[in-house]
């Protein structure tokens, strides 16, 4: 027994997102901040599911979204940082969130090593 679906999935828009849709959802979300991803879709009058939304803010939408080539400073730290560290990314100055799930998700036992 899981969770019910948010939306009806006969009813959902897939594929590329539009115009229109992405300014509904940048309206909404400046108004009323992030907040519950699974009621956001039928409050903001889109017929998309909050997955969808979520990961459209956050990917693509997002003011602070830093878009491009690194600058010639970025380049030179992860280049310092490579030479110390070298892949052990870890290590590095990451979200604890990342981290924490990619740590997780890893510990996970089959029944064939037991």
């Amino acid at each position: 027994m899981g969770r019910l679906p948010c939306f009806e999935k006969s009813h959902t828009n897939k594929g590329a997102w539009t115009k229109e849709e992405d300014d509904r959802l940048i309206d909404y979300i400046r108004v009323h901040g992030e907040g519950s991803w699974r009621s956001l879709p039928k409050a903001a009058g889109l017929l998309r599911c909050g997955k969808s939304c979520r990961l459209r803010w956050m990917n693509y939408l997002r003011p602070d979204l830093k878009r491009g080539n690194f600058s010639e400073d970025e380049d030179q730290l992860i280049i310092k940082l490579h030479s110390l560290l070298g892949n052990k990314w870890s290590l590095g100055d990451y979200r604890e969130e990342q981290i924490t799930r990619s740590r997780t998700t890893g510990t996970h036992t089959s029944k064939e090593s037991l």
